[in-house]
């Protein structure tokens, strides 16, 4: 296939549009079922790179989760534990431990619901027939993987009354080292962003705490990939093999951290008693679940527990989670790993940070403040690495 049409652009007036290979040579992608769009085609390839370079760097199977050109969470083949599978909606699924595939987009579609509404998935391997069967009750518009098992396959082409957009990408394929797009007619090339994020990246300690575990490096370079993908300014939190928290294309770096900071909040508060027992009532479809749940502890939907409100949503009147209560938990957690995509210019990025127990941090340094970052980042014992390299994405 030379080339796609598409329906239209980015927009319904953007006309025609298609994707082509400048170079004349096939497309690396074979259509499998339904029409992807525009945004979806961007979604899908973005997503395609982040997961094949977790893949590559921590040899797990990675799963993420798009929307919008950035990530809600990418996440890697670690088997969840019983509360996160609940507060995941995961805990009905049989073999799902069976399936590292499973677990990663169990952890990557759970981790920001709501944001995930709608999402593109991109699957590091073969999708098998739990993977597919976790994706079918979710909406989503589509997904890429390098391939299908025949079970899987069918499973997902019933989605959506038959319309699921499915994509197998070549993972053979290498695009060419200069990359090229047109803004107000205008046309711009650079060289692609190869930089390899690994292990040896996070070398520079310069904090007076040296010490970072293999979980923790695991996490950092999960930020980090996953900041490699993400409309810039952005910041990544992330905890136990996946993203829990991403911050996208703010203009300032502590709006990134306090917005990342927030979803790694309600994260971890979802695993919480008084969260995980909530007293639902039966038969709500999975969309309005989620963000029921999650609007309860995190007080985006006040109004649920006010007069008789919660009758609508409770099969009785939940006890309320106070902001005291909410606040000395996650004053309990700790080991959180945070990256961020360039230098932080002032220190109260890392006060942020440490109110949703970061320990472990890489960001690129070369600040003219980096000395009072450090200093921060000494109060609390964090150990900080600075990375040299920024990972702007526009």
């Amino acid at each position: 296939m030379k080339e796609f049409e598409l329906k239209y652009g980015c927009n319904p007036n953007q006309k025609p549009s298609r994707i082509f290979m400048q170079n004349g040579e096939d497309l690396p992608i074979e259509i499998l079922n339904g029409k992807p769009g525009y945004i979806n085609f961007l979604d899908a390839f973005n997503s395609w790179q982040l997961v094949k370079e977790l893949k590559e760097a921590l040899g797990l199977p990675s799963v993420a989760s798009f929307k919008h050109v950035s990530p809600t969470s990418a996440a890697v083949g670690i088997k969840l534990p019983e509360k996160l599978k609940k507060a995941c909606f995961v805990d009905d699924v049989e073999g799902i431990d069976d399936s590292p595939l499973a677990c990663a987009y169990a952890r990557a579609r759970g981790t920001d619901r709501m944001c995930s509404f709608g999402d593109w998935v991109a699957l590091s391997d073969v999708c098998d027939k739990t993977t597919a069967l976790l994706i079918k009750r979710e909406v989503s518009d589509g997904i890429i993987a390098p391939g299908y098992t025949d079970e899987a396959l069918e499973i997902l082409k019933s989605k959506r009354n038959g319309n699921y957009n499915v994509v197998r990408i070549d993972e053979n394929y290498v695009p060419e080292p200069l990359e090229r797009k047109q803004v107000f007619g205008i046309t711009f090339e650079q060289g692609r962003n190869n930089f390899k994020i690994g292990k040896e990246l996070l070398s520079d300690l310069v904090t007076k705490n040296k010490e970072l575990p293999e979980s923790a490096v695991r996490d950092l370079i999960i930020s980090l990939i996953t900041l490699k993908y993400t409309q810039s300014n952005s910041v990544c939190f992330a905890y136990d093999g996946q993203a829990i928290g991403v911050g996208a294309g703010q203009q300032s770096r502590i709006h990134c951290t306090r917005l990342a900071g927030s979803k790694a909040d309600t994260w971890f508060l979802r695993p919480y008693d008084k969260v995980l027992n909530l007293p639902l009532r039966p038969a709500r479809n999975r969309p309005d679940t989620h963000n029921l749940t999650d609007g309860n502890h995190n007080k985006n939907e006040s109004n649920q527990n006010k007069n008789e409100n919660w009758q609508k949503y409770f099969t009785e009147k939940p006890e309320p989670l106070t902001d005291s209560e909410a606040k000395a938990y996650l004053a309990s957690i700790d080991g959180v790993a945070l990256g961020s995509d360039a230098f932080f210019p002032f220190s109260d990025n890392i006060e942020r940070a440490k109110k949703s127990g970061v320990k472990y941090v890489a960001e690129p340094g070369g600040s003219i403040r980096d000395d009072l970052v450090i200093e921060c980042a000494d109060k609390y014992g964090m150990a900080m690495a600075f990375t040299g390299m920024r990972l702007f994405h526009h």
